[in-house]
């Protein structure tokens, strides 16, 4: 009779412990909405067989005092209850964490960092509607586009160290023009608030969108043109270096990447020269240091700069005449400087950039720049191509301001912004030689637009663009979008 009590008593005893546990996680994780649940609950019926088969050794168990016996057993649900409690702190997926930037990264790039270990997975996404207007020749579609939705997975492995990726997945597939592609991939080392080292492939430090690019984050439907064309967004490249915080008000990044693919400049800027990561030509390495200063509540001024040679020791064969010959050196430069305030609902930003390409002439002439084959093969210059050459200096700055307008009707935490932006931007601010200026690549841009944000998480823009180049006329754009962080 006493065994088949202490058989009993110790069931009611785990049941219970496993009420008062899952209580106390449901008060405890109220931000860890989804955990693997599957392993849970087998985790709990292997811990109810496994007291059931510890009760009924101890009924079987005579030789030691019931008080023994039930220490044992307690001991073992302890254990198993800390396993239980390890699993869900490893496998639970944070929701409700506040989304903060750290290290440079996007604010939902940054959830793992909170994390104490473990798993996690934010993410953001745009679909949008872009339709074309005051055109010539009125042959431009609209198009409808599922932009791009991207995943960020990050996983805590203890306090220092921290893996962190973000994949992305353009317009809709693989097809079509849509793709898929890694756009960073970092192991980062946490030392100390002031100096902590990462290493991967990683964002280039450069401008307010290349690193923090969710679209809750900036405002209009399509980022800044002048940090697409000039710096150019968004640019990741392999690498390595040191980032972080001084005196709580200085925040630095210092990287050694691999440098641009020079033989893929063009009149147009520097953004077909981005490798990405993907066996990337490495015979030419580039510097990039980014500072930004807390001057005041809610204004940040900084700037950064980024210096290599973009040749890469390659040589390159020409298709009109097969000859071949060995690029320049082409060191590439670009800085910029920068500065932002955000207080009492207003928001202002302004940026100013510019690009030197060294040896630009000769790396024109090198890769058949406004050459054409005037017969039997032979190499002549065209003087109709003459805008087709690298410029030698790139350049463009924007100034943007909103204004939350909600306050004034309501008390609400969901935010109602027009924003206005103007930007310049000219790819072919300066060239050298026997090239000339393509007129066309000089372009004054105004956008206007409303950003309505229910709740931080999620945001809806409408917006006009007006594009006024030096030469040659271009659509102007009517926008929508929603777009989502999480």
């Amino acid at each position: 009779m006493k065994t088949v009590f202490v058989k009993d008593w110790v069931l009611l005893k785990t049941i219970f412990n496993l009420k008062q546990m899952s209580a106390a996680r449901g008060r405890s994780m109220t931000s860890e909405k989804r955990v693997v649940a599957g392993g849970a609950q087998v985790a709990l019926w292997v811990l109810l067989f496994l007291a059931g088969s510890v009760a009924r050794g101890v009924a079987e168990e005579g030789a030691r005092s019931d008080a023994e016996r039930l220490a044992e057993v307690e001991e073992k649900v302890e254990v198993l209850v800390d396993e239980i409690g390890r699993l869900e702190s490893i496998f639970a997926v944070p929701e409700e964490l506040a989304l903060e930037s750290f290290g440079g990264l996007g604010p939902a790039a940054s959830k793992v960092y909170k994390r104490d270990q473990g798993l996690s997975i934010g993410g953001y996404g745009e679909i949008r509607l872009r339709s074309f207007h005051d055109q010539d020749d009125d042959d431009q579609d609209d198009v409808f586009d599922a932009l791009r939705a991207v995943l960020y997975v990050g996983y805590k492995f203890d306090d220092k160290w921290v893996l962190n990726t973000e994949m992305e997945f353009e317009h809709a597939g693989t097809g079509g023009g849509g793709s898929v592609s890694t756009e960073f991939a970092t192991v980062d080392y946490l030392w100390r608030e002031e100096v902590n080292a990462r290493a991967g492939l990683v964002l280039i430090p450069m401008g307010f969108v290349n690193e923090i690019h969710e679209p809750t984050f900036f405002f209009g439907a399509e980022r800044p043109e002048v940090e697409r064309q000039i710096m150019p967004s968004t640019w990741r490249e392999n690498g390595a270096g040191l980032f972080g915080r001084v005196a709580d008000r200085i925040e630095y990044r210092i990287y050694v990447v691999n440098g641009f693919d020079g033989s893929d400049f063009s009149s147009g800027g520097l953004r077909k020269g981005r490798q990405k990561g993907s066996e990337a030509l490495a015979n030419d390495f580039a510097f990039v240091g980014r500072i930004d200063v807390d001057v005041a509540p809610g204004l940040l001024v900084g700037g950064s700069v980024y210096t290599g040679q973009a040749g890469q020791e390659q040589d390159f064969t020409s298709g009109i005449d097969l000859s071949s010959r060995d690029l320049p050196d082409a060191r590439t430069t670009i800085y910029e400087l920068h500065a932002q305030y955000r207080g009492q609902g207003l928001s202002l930003r302004g940026l100013f950039t510019e690009a030197f390409i060294d040896e630009a002439g000769k790396l024109s002439r090198s890769l058949d720049k406004g050459f054409i084959d005037i017969g039997g093969g032979v190499r002549g210059f065209d003087p109709m191509g003459s805008n087709a050459g690298i410029a030698n200096r790139l350049r463009g700055w924007y100034v943007e301001g909103a204004y939350n307008i909600l306050p004034l009707f309501c008390d609400t935490k969901a935010t109602l912004e027009p924003y206005f932006r103007y930007e310049y931007y000219d790819t072919q601010h300066d060239v050298s030689g026997a090239y000339s200026k393509d007129k066309s690549k000089e372009v004054d841009l105004y956008t206007a637009g409303l950003q309505f944000r229910p709740i931080p998480n999620v945001v809806f823009k409408v917006d006009y663009r007006h594009f006024d180049p030096t030469n040659n006329d271009k659509a102007d754009q009517v926008q929508a979008l929603v777009g989502y962080a999480f």
